[in-house]
């Protein structure tokens, strides 16, 4: 099964009780459809006493059994929550967004679309070489005091 063909059949889940288990999970979406493969994350902490994040993914064999368990579960009651039922977003990389671990202009899709083109580089040269022009448009500033001008007292 493709990448894009693996999404579409997978559903997010989300909301879950901390009493709900795959198997339980997977119990409720077996109406629907034939279902592959039942995912809860477990918390990224390890002295977390949560036994998973609150939220799931249900992958089904095909998109039409995915989408008749969103049309169905979604906003309905489950171990005493609300939850909600969604079509699966694909996985960012861990070198993507919010908490990466590399900078952003490290990246391949920020140097590609933020790299400077030859011909840019060559006019920001020649400007950096330009004479430049003797009169100086600031020299008016730099004649005014600034403060109250004292006249010399003659007694």
């Amino acid at each position: 099964m493709s990448e894009a063909s693996r999404l579409k059949s997978t559903v997010y889940v989300g909301g879950l009780d901390n009493a709900v288990n795959e198997k339980l999970l997977a119990d409720a979406f077996l109406p629907f459809g034939e279902i592959i493969d039942v995912t809860i994350p477990k918390p990224e902490l390890l002295s977390s006493q949560d036994s998973h994040r609150g939220f799931g993914y249900v992958e089904f064999e095909g998109a039409g059994d995915a989408k008749e368990a969103i049309d169905n579960m979604d906003q309905s009651e489950f171990y005493g929550r609300v939850i909600r039922v969604a079509p699966a977003k694909p996985q960012k990389d861990s070198n993507e967004g919010l908490g990466s671990k590399t900078a952003i202009w490290e990246t391949e899709g920020w140097i590609a679309q933020h790299a400077v083109s030859e011909e840019d580089r060559l006019s920001a040269q020649e400007a950096q070489h330009a004479p430049i022009p003797s009169e100086d448009p600031m020299q008016s500033i730099y004649s005014d005091v600034a403060g109250p001008r004292f006249q010399e007292s003659t007694r």
